[in-house]
């Protein structure tokens, strides 16, 4: 069992196979702990290279939508009236500090997710200031 780090997108690809190959080794054994290795290693190169970001917080809300069965109507009790629903399903309106929270409590959405900035901010234009003629 030779084990070397995964530099190369060639290294990925044979590291990848090899694990395919004893997958199934029972643990404990050479096999098994080689495939434990390798595994930890094809983690990390595919965390560095293929990072993988946080779901937008309507996607998120979406995704636990579909994990629970909910509709529309079930989530009421934590963002408020059912035309509120409507506009953040549809993405017209974000949700509140107050939307959040329930959601976090109520459907175990994490923080982090909710609370991300999805859209940029405009910049403020600024007019420029008019120049009055002084007449004496």
């Amino acid at each position: 069992m030779t084990i070397k780090p995964i530099k190369t997108e060639a290294d990925h690809a044979a590291v990848l196979a090899r694990l395919d190959a004893i997958f199934d080794a029972t643990p404990g054994t050479p096999k098994g702990d080689e495939a434990e290795v390798l595994a930890t290693l094809v983690h990390l190169y595919e965390e560095k290279h293929f990072p993988v970001g946080l779901p937008s917080p309507l996607a998120a809300v979406r995704f636990r939508m579909e994990q629970q069965d909910l509709k529309a109507k079930d989530l009421i009790p934590y963002i408020g009236s059912a035309s509120k629903v409507s506009e953040v399903l549809s993405g017209r309106r974000r949700l509140s500090l107050s939307m959040i929270r329930n959601l976090i409590t109520g459907l175990g959405i994490p923080a982090q997710v909710l609370l991300q900035d999805t859209k940029p901010r405009r910049p403020i234009k600024r007019r420029p200031a008019k120049r009055r003629a002084w007449v004496a």
